[in-house]
């Protein structure tokens, strides 16, 4: 009996990959330079409400720092990466420097005061355009082995994560919405709490995201905000959820199915602006390149806090410019 000849390897389609190149180098050189001003990070805004203004009727010391000193102080130590105590060392000589009438919040009440901060990661208004939001989710380690010992010898403590949660605007880079919670917690869960996060004024046209949110509270939440292109990738073999012969309105997710039926997952991305998405992965790997993968507070809050600083961080440094890519023929 004659073998059956082999099958010649299929080629991978797309072709070569495209390469780009930053066309507004000078400018984001500039910013790039610019994240290490520390006068950018401490605003004389910031020296002027130094002091704490609350009047309380509680017993005990009133505050002696505003939360927007503790706020800069917290910033500074993500961005520069350092320990609480050096946190107050660096503090102190930079307002001598600057010859401000102003001290430096102690390590102890940056520890304390951080469970109580309310952190708003937003430093510039929301666009008034309608908004292409992309969301995605990281794991940060909170405590454990690193990577390299684990690779060599194996895992032999427990190792704890965290993670944060992101919704990016596609045409700013932008981070408008972010939140920390548990591993246990599913992507699909924090989408609505995502949303919610932007004013009701705020109009979404598009949100796109991966499989992980292809749920149906996912679906409710965007629907509620009345976002008119929805994608999410439906999982290969998805099933139609609301059938066409039924008297109710057609859902989102089962016109993507059928449209995915029609022209192919591959097509059906590139219609939707689909690979949009990955500059929320852009946004993560910047994340974790700047701040490190890992955080160095203990409880919840105080760990919630510091994630959600370097998200404002993140931000603040965008405002300085981001680079401009273009396609390379």
């Amino acid at each position: 009996m004659k073998k059956p000849s082999k099958q010649p390897s299929k080629q991978k389609s797309g072709g070569k990959k495209k390469k780009y190149r930053v066309r507004n180098w000078k400018e984001y050189n500039e910013a790039l330079v610019r994240r290490g001003e520390v006068t950018f990070w401490i605003a004389q805004e910031a020296v002027e409400k130094w002091k704490s203004e609350e009047k309380t009727s509680k017993p005990g010391r009133p505050k002696a720092f505003s939360d927007t000193a503790i706020e800069t102080a917290l910033t500074l130590r993500e961005v520069f990466h350092l320990s609480l105590r050096q946190t107050e060392g660096f503090l102190r000589s930079v307002l001598k420097a600057m010859r401000a009438v102003a001290n430096a919040p102690d390590y102890s009440t940056l520890s304390l005061r951080a469970a109580a901060l309310d952190v708003t990661i937003r430093v510039r208004p929301v666009s008034g355009k309608p908004l292409h939001i992309v969301v995605d989710s990281t794991g940060v380690k909170v405590y454990g082995e690193g990577e390299w010992k684990v690779r060599q010898h194996g895992w032999s403590k427990r190792r704890t994560w965290t993670k944060v949660h992101l919704g990016v605007d596609e045409a700013s880079g932008d981070v408008v919405a972010g939140e920390v919670t548990s591993n246990s917690v599913a992507d699909g869960e924090m989408l609505g709490p995502l949303l919610a996060q932007l004013p009701d004024a705020v109009v979404i046209d598009q949100c796109s995201a991966d499989g992980a949110y292809d749920k149906r509270r996912c679906y409710a939440a965007l629907q509620k905000r009345n976002v008119r292109q929805i994608a999410i990738p439906p999982r290969h073999g998805a099933r139609i959820w609301r059938h066409g012969n039924s008297m109710e309105e057609r859902l989102p997710r089962d016109e993507n199915v059928r449209a995915i039926r029609m022209v192919g997952r591959k097509r059906w991305k590139k219609n939707v602006n689909y690979h949009r998405r990955s500059l929320s992965e852009t946004t993560m790997f910047r994340y974790k390149t700047i701040f490190g993968e890992d955080v160095s507070n203990r409880t919840d809050q105080n760990q919630r806090t510091q994630l959600l600083l370097r998200i404002r961080a993140l931000n603040l440094m965008t405002t300085l410019g981001m680079p401009r890519s273009e396609a390379v023929a």
